[in-house]
């Protein structure tokens, strides 16, 4: 059975750096998307960023130029480094896989999750 599994999160400083790891173990479709989504509290969960089986990547206005997807040759291994961190990116993170890619960054789209990992960025 597929399964994600989120680490890398916790405190940092608004200016800092860090970076997130998704571990995929199980089958997915070898045309599968992969993406990272965040939820703040009392908001709605958002795409950041997500990357295609042909390498794509696709982010969200809000992050583009300080996050980056990346994921490793054996696509079992999804990272998101996120640098110039501001305490608007403080939520918590999903990793996630959507087994169609036809769509882009639409949570409803993407049927495994893993349980996430919370980010807080304070100023």
């Amino acid at each position: 059975q597929a399964r994600l599994a989120e680490s890398g999160g916790g405190s940092a400083q608004s200016g800092s750096s860090l970076r997130l790891s998704c571990d995929a173990s199980g089958q997915f479709y070898s045309r599968a998307c992969m993406g990272w989504f965040r939820q703040g509290p009392g908001q709605a969960r958002e795409g950041v960023a997500q990357i295609a089986h042909n390498g794509t990547t696709t982010y969200a206005d809000s992050v583009k130029g300080r996050f980056t997807i990346a994921q490793d040759h054996t696509k079992k291994n999804l990272y998101l480094q996120m640098d110039n961190l501001k305490p608007e990116d403080t939520a918590m993170y999903y990793c996630a896989a959507d087994p169609l890619c036809l769509v882009v960054l639409q949570p409803g789209a993407f049927g495994y999750w893993g349980q996430g990992t919370q980010v807080t960025v304070s100023s």
